[in-house]
């Protein structure tokens, strides 16, 4: 796995930089600046930016939360130099900053799972990757139809992606405004289907706190031949790590600031020990276990 470090970092100094909207002198851990946050994973990077600020208290980061299309949009005209994202860069996007002379540091902080929620009042235990397929697809599944948090959020193009389509079929799949909304709305409706990053259900904010109780996930099933295909997995830290649970995705921060600037800080923070303890304690995976020390008095 790979490690961030504040040395490794510091050498980006001789980099070209982007236009990343930088207020003033800034340093590792002081300054002001702006950082695109696919809004996806907004509870795990809110604890670890109130970390950071306890931490340092002359840092003000600015979290930008969008939909991930909107935010790989605005990262790309480089409007801002740090985006938090799903996956790494194409080969289109690595190039676009190549041909700048932009040097681009990609780094995996922690891993996610989308979990497939209800109503615990619904019949519905488990469901197959097989039936997400299908409804991605626009065929009936037993399932019946599933409700994402933003037409051009990460979630929706993770499943495309699974279902190697292009665009949503015309029934089966709806899409409301955000995670929040969507856990409202299959708590209202029993009998729906909602599509959340688990980071939501770990730690959701005030507005879906009082819904979670009456929220489970399901079990999810892989395709045959592939790992998880031999029983249903919750999305769960174990499964998750042992890529039993089939629907996972990596946590990215994207760096192209170049500089000793208070984003570059702020990316080795989430790599580092402490960083990665916060990720741990949210119920996701870690892209580096901490390291735990146990004391045995004689």
């Amino acid at each position: 796995m790979r490690k961030l470090t504040f040395l490794l970092l510091g050498c980006s100094l001789m980099l070209v930089t982007c236009n990343n909207s930088d207020k003033g002198q800034q340093t590792f851990t002081e300054g002001t600046t702006e950082i695109l946050v696919d809004d996806t994973f907004k509870p795990i990077i809110d604890a670890e930016w109130t970390v950071f600020k306890s931490a340092y208290p002359k840092s003000d980061i600015h979290m930008i939360y969008k939909p991930e299309n909107e935010v790989l949009n605005t990262f790309l005209k480089g409007d801002r130099g740090v985006a938090i994202i799903s996956r790494e860069l194409t080969s289109k996007e690595k190039a676009h900053f190549e041909n700048k002379k932009i040097v681009v540091r990609v780094n995996r902080f922690a891993v996610d799972a989308i979990a497939l929620i209800v109503n615990t009042s619904a019949p519905d235990s488990v469901a197959t990757v097989e039936d997400i397929i299908k409804v991605m697809e626009g065929r009936q599944s037993s399932i019946g139809s599933l409700v994402f948090d933003n037409a051009n959020s990460s979630t929706v193009r993770y499943l495309k992606q699974l279902a190697n389509i292009k665009a949503l079929p015309a029934k089966g799949v709806y899409a409301l405004k955000s995670n929040p909304e969507v856990i409202k709305y299959v708590y209202d409706h029993p009998g729906t289907i909602g599509v959340v990053g688990v980071n939501w259900l770990e730690q959701p904010d005030s507005t879906s706190a009082g819904y979670i109780s009456s929220i489970r996930t399901l079990s999810v099933k892989n395709i045959p031949g592939k790992p998880g295909s031999d029983a249903f997995y919750q999305p769960d830290q174990t499964n998750i790590a042992l890529k039993l649970y089939p629907l996972i995705r990596g946590l990215y921060i994207v760096n192209c600031s170049g500089g000793p600037g208070l984003g570059t800080g702020f990316a080795a923070f989430l790599a580092g020990e402490r960083g990665q303890r916060i990720v741990l304690k949210s119920g996701l995976l870690p892209d580096s276990i901490p390291s735990r020390e146990i004391f045995i008095k004689k």
